[in-house]
């Protein structure tokens, strides 16, 4: 029988160059509690399903246009 595979972990870099925006929009999105991500020293890893599911669904609104929902 096979072992699950164990979930894999993205930077912010890598995060933000897929779904096309700022490392500053990721770290907001992580600290606003939108993104899900551990801290591992002084920077943080967010699970890949997560970045996955996040891309799948849209990116949440923030800002001015959130409110104008």
């Amino acid at each position: 029988m096979a072992e699950p595979s164990a979930p894999r972990f993205l930077t912010v870099a890598e995060v933000a160059e897929m779904a096309r925006v700022s490392r500053m929009t990721v770290y907001r999105m992580v600290h606003a509690g939108d993104l899900p991500a551990i801290r591992v020293g002084k920077s943080f890893r967010v699970p890949e399903a997560a970045v996955e599911e996040m891309l799948s669904q849209g990116l949440p609104l923030q800002g001015p246009a959130a409110n104008a929902r």
